[in-house]
C-alpha cells in the first residue's frame, strides 16, 4: 500500500530556470505556487551551462547530449551570444517595466534561461516517483541534479523511505514474465521459502 506515503508532504522552494521549469511541471502530483512575472518583477538571473556539459546532439537520443563537451573556442561563441541576447531582453524588460507598461507584456521575450521560482508541496509517494524518474541517468542534466539535491534531503527527513526507495527502485531490477518463467525452473519454492537442490 502506497497511503501511508501520500500521507507525508513535503514542500520545496525551488528556483530554477524556466526551460527547467517547463520539464519539472510535467509531473502533475504537486500543488505549485511559482512566482509570477506579472505581479513582481522578474530577476534578470541567466543560466548557463558549464563547460563540461555544452555538447552536441547525441546520435543516438534524440533528447539527449552526445556526453562529449564541444571545444573551448565554440563554448566561448555560445557565451558570446547568450550575452548579446541576454543584454537585448534584459534591456527591452528593463525599459518596458521602466515606461510602466504592464508586466505580464513586459516580460515575453525573456529567454527560457531566465530563472523562475516557486513552491513546490508533494506527499512523498509522488516525490519518490518523481526523483525515480529525474535522478535516472537518461533526464537532462539540469533537473538530475535538482533530483539528487532533494533525494539528499529526503535523506535527512526520511531514512527509512530513503533506503527502501534506493534498494526496490533506483537499485532494483524488475523482471518479466519471461525471466520470472526462467528463474521459476532454476528454483524451488516450498512453504513460502526458496529450497535449494
Amino acid at each position: 500500500h502506497t497511503t501511508p506515503s501520500e500521507m507525508v508532504e513535503l514542500k520545496f522552494h525551488c528556483c530554477m530556470p524556466m526551460f527547467v521549469a517547463r520539464q519539472w511541471i510535467r509531473h502533475r502530483t504537486a500543488n505549485v505556487n511559482e512566482y509570477s512575472g506579472r505581479y513582481s518583477l522578474m530577476p534578470m538571473l541567466f543560466y548557463t551551462p558549464p563547460a563540461e556539459q555544452f555538447q552536441k546532439q547525441s546520435r543516438r537520443n534524440n533528447q539527449g547530449r552526445s556526453g562529449e563537451a564541444v571545444d573551448t573556442a565554440l563554448y566561448a561563441e555560445a557565451l558570446a551570444h547568450w550575452d548579446r541576447i541576454r543584454e537585448a531582453s534584459r534591456g527591452a524588460y528593463e525599459w518596458m517595466t521602466g515606461e510602466d507598461i504592464a508586466r505580464e507584456l513586459a516580460r515575453i521575450d525573456l529567454p527560457l534561461s531566465t530563472y523562475t521560482q516557486w513552491y513546490w508541496k508533494i506527499d512523498l509517494h509522488n516525490l519518490l516517483h518523481f526523483l525515480t524518474l529525474r535522478v535516472d541517468p537518461h533526464a537532462q542534466w539540469e533537473i538530475q541534479a535538482f533530483g539528487e539535491v532533494m533525494a539528499g534531503m529526503l535523506k535527512r527527513v526520511a531514512p527509512l523511505s530513503y533506503e527502501a526507495w534506493i534498494d526496490y527502485d533506483v537499485s532494483g531490477a524488475k523482471l518479466s514474465r519471461m525471466e520470472l518463467a526462467a528463474l521459476r525452473t532454476l528454483v524451488t519454492v516450498e512453504d513460502g521459502g526458496i529450497v535449494s537442490d
